[in-house]
């Protein structure tokens, strides 16, 4: 069952075509990745899937229901979440904090009960706090609950930015290039944690520089260049393909 389908998608910035006419689904339960050289179109096919930004023409579908003309805010709290290429967590606040905030997209407590600290808010805010504590767990960082997250060694802060997307409870998890400044050790670590992440039943589409992660843990991988897709497979059909092997290696490989 798909539960992602971009239908002829395009995204024009001034002369530059940057995404054109480009179509895929991603099928429920499966872990597919968005790869291409640098200027491929990957982050901003991202940020029109998110509704960062609006398409040109085309249509998304998350669900089955048209997404391509919803802002951000209302696409995640549909179930689909992302992460960004470079980290935004609070640095002055702990890591349990940043994690409830992912959480708080599903508060029913608005800014007046917050601000009147009504018996309810409290109730909910323990609930928040329970369930960013067991997704800590999950994560292997409980031991960092109360440490600032700006003090945190850079692949921690990596997990934390997966938490707090996990604290919104993600039915989607976009990941924008999850292994970015990582080490090889820290790497295998992140594909291990995103393979768990499958299978808590969260589909996840990833774009990813490190061909050993993709390769890794993919069910499937679609190949952009300039901004057009030039192929769609398995991985081991990808590594094989001949388009895939000119844009990566050149012309005379």
């Amino acid at each position: 069952m798909t539960i992602l389908s971009v239908r002829r998608v395009s995204k024009r910035f001034g002369g530059l075509q940057a995404v054109s006419d480009l179509s895929f689904d991603v099928a429920r339960g499966s872990i597919k990745a968005l790869i291409g050289p640098n200027g491929a179109g990957k982050t901003t096919l991202f940020n029109l899937i998110s509704g960062f930004l609006p398409p040109d023409s085309g249509e998304i579908y998350f669900g089955g229901a048209p997404v391509h003309d919803l802002p951000s805010h209302q696409i995640a709290s549909r179930g689909m979440v992302r992460t960004f290429q470079h980290i935004r967590l609070f640095p002055k606040m702990t890591v349990l904090e940043n994690i409830m905030v992912g959480r708080h997209v599903h508060s029913r407590a608005g800014f007046l009960a917050g601000m009147l600290n009504l018996p309810f808010t409290w109730r909910e805010e323990r609930r928040i706090r329970e369930k960013g504590q067991e997704i800590m767990e999950l994560l292997g960082i409980a031991e960092h609950a109360h440490t600032e997250a700006a003090s945190l060694a850079y692949g921690q802060q990596r997990v934390v930015e997966i938490g707090r997307a996990l604290a919104c409870e993600p039915r989607l998890l976009l990941l924008d290039e999850p292994a970015a400044g990582l080490n090889m050790r820290e790497t295998i670590g992140m594909g291990g944690l995103i393979g768990k992440i499958r299978d808590m039943g969260i589909t996840v589409l990833l774009v990813e520089h490190d061909m050993s992660l993709v390769m890794g843990i993919s069910d499937e991988i679609v190949v952009l260049s300039f901004g057009q897709k030039i192929a769609e497979d398995r991985p081991l059909a990808i590594q094989k393909n001949r388009e895939v092997i000119r844009v990566y290696l050149g012309d005379d490989a």
